[in-house]
């Protein structure tokens, strides 16, 4: 199965592509926010592009694990997204993934402040690996 990842944020979705073994999840950029109908048009014309079998999303929940005003923006990013594809669409814990983007952007010398699409798009890394590791039984 090969799956697109996204780092749902305010102004960016971060994009990360993989799922095949033995080929590492890689990131592949990122969309500046529009419309939420732009925005799901583009995520669609992004998974065709890389004849995906599913997407994968990032729940933002709160440090407690509730939800809070940002995964309820999630959630209605996700229910609408799903109105307009027949892929499968999965929700993972998305919490930390920004800090641990931010973290690899430093090791590599570059300035997250920056670099925020970057930041975004490894965020999405870490999301679609925490989501290949959580293995079949959680999906």
């Amino acid at each position: 199965m090969k799956y697109l990842a996204l780092d749902l944020g305010n102004r960016r979705i971060g994009l990360a592509l993989g799922g095949e073994p033995g080929v590492p999840v890689v990131p592949v950029g990122y969309l500046e926010r529009k419309t939420l109908r732009q925005d799901i048009d583009r995520v669609l014309q992004a998974a065709r592009e890389r004849d995906v079998d599913g997407i994968v999303a990032g729940m933002p929940y709160t440090f407690s694990g509730a939800i809070g005003e940002q995964a309820r923006l999630a959630e209605g990013f996700l229910r609408a997204l799903k109105k307009q594809t027949s892929l499968q669409v999965h929700a993972v814990d998305e919490r930390f993934t920004s800090v641990g983007a931010e973290e690899m952007l430093r090791e590599s010398g570059l300035r997250p402040s920056t670099a925020r699409g970057e930041v975004d798009a490894l965020a999405a890394v870490l999301i679609l690996e925490r989501f290949l590791s959580q293995g079949d039984s959680q999906r």
